[in-house]
């Protein structure tokens, strides 16, 4: 397990690393400048500004001037907010993302494997294909336009919750609605395909012979050999938590760490696109890194062997 871990460990590092590279010159090559200068402006000021961040050096030197600062954990200064940094607008918008994410993605799970179980259980019943249904319309249906559905139906016609904004616990009830709907049709979906396979196994079979009740099968065999896939899926969600509901966030106007990202791309601020990306690939990666971690565990056929 050492050695397996070790190798997941090493493979992570080198991804983040291509990852920071790539999105550096892919930046760099993009038409555009990242300060909005008039013609009166006098030459001398674009100057300081470009000496200031370091855009007047050859562009390899900027590159491992970026790296070299990016090993002593400094993302830099944003480009278009004065004494704003990377790092700030990453610690004051994360927690905000990670509400909505980290709900979305338990509310997800919860429901939809609930749903999904009780489909397989009921299989070409009203309750399966009720299921059916849902999760096609889960997966059909952006949710960008269930999250204004909802905005409608309970923030303006019912009242029942604000509209935007994030001052309290219930600005985040609409948002984690919106972020939980496609998670709960995925997760419906996926453990009801994995359950109908697993019940079709011969060890299902033989434990029906030794005379286990139907609970019994469901809880130590179906249930633990059905979540496998859903462990795998697990890290692409996790890593959705923070760096997957930037629409939500922009129509639900909440201060997360989505809204910096569009605002970032649309003023051309560097520093803040590159600190912003290479934070969002090493949360994807570590997320991976751990469900495979966790797979290693749950199924030890695929550790490396010796």
């Amino acid at each position: 397990m050492l050695k397996y871990t070790l190798k997941r460990f090493l493979s992570m590092l080198v991804t983040l690393f291509l990852v920071a590279t790539v999105t550096f010159f892919l930046i760099h090559a993009i038409p555009g400048q990242p300060f909005e200068i008039t013609r009166e402006t006098p030459e001398s000021v674009k100057a300081a500004l470009y000496a200031k961040y370091g855009l007047d050096k050859p562009l390899l030197q900027q590159y491992f001037i970026y790296m070299k600062n990016l090993l002593h954990g400094d993302f830099g200064m944003s480009m278009k907010y004065k004494g704003q940094s990377v790092a700030g607008e990453v610690t004051s918008g994360m927690p905000v993302s990670a509400v909505i994410g980290f709900g979305g993605v338990l509310i997800g799970c919860l429901i939809g494997s609930v749903l999904g179980a009780i489909a397989a259980l009921k299989n070409k019943g009203v309750v399966d294909y009720v299921v059916i249904v849902l999760a096609i319309l889960g997966v059909s249906v952006p949710n960008f336009v269930f999250g204004s559905l909802i905005q409608r139906v309970f923030a303006v016609q019912l009242k029942w919750f604000p509209i935007q904004g994030w001052k309290g616990a219930r600005y985040a009830v609409l948002p984690i609605m919106a972020a939980s709907f496609t998670n709960i049709a995925f997760y419906a979906r996926m453990l009801r395909t994995s359950m109908l396979d697993v019940m079709g196994q011969d060890y299902i079979y033989t434990a029906q012979s030794k005379g286990l009740t139907q609970g019994e099968i469901v809880r130590r065999h179906m249930l633990r050999n059905s979540f496998l896939p859903l462990v795998t899926s697990l890290g692409p969600m996790c890593a959705g938590v923070l760096t997957g509901n930037f629409v939500i966030e922009k129509i639900f106007n909440v201060p997360g760490i989505g809204q910096s990202m569009i605002l970032a791309i649309q003023n051309f601020d560097y520093t803040m696109i590159l600190g912003l990306t290479i934070i969002f690939a090493f949360i994807s990666i570590v997320c991976y890194f751990m469900v495979d971690i966790v797979y290693g565990i749950v199924d030890p056929r695929i550790r490396v062997a010796k």
